[in-house]
């Protein structure tokens, strides 16, 4: 049970070797998770608590305040 990952990626990685065009699609593969997480995250998910909240203690009891809000509020 505890080497089910290292199978698992034994078995995508011994499949996309054997294909033709495997180190192709990893690179597509590659490249759009980094367009992703790395050029989206800068244009579409700007930094809410540092263009918030001037200090750490401010942040901290805003999201204090936000994991504690009941329902009804």
């Amino acid at each position: 049970m505890k080497y089910i990952f290292v199978r698992i990626f034994r078995f995508y990685y011994e499949g996309f070797k054997t294909m033709t065009w495997g180190r192709q699609l990893w690179i597509i593969i590659f490249i759009k998770l980094f367009i992703m997480f790395a050029i989206l995250k800068v244009f579409f998910f700007p930094d809410f608590l540092k263009t918030n909240f001037k200090t750490d203690q401010d942040r901290s009891n805003h999201v204090i305040e936000e994991l504690t809000k009941t329902g009804g509020q």
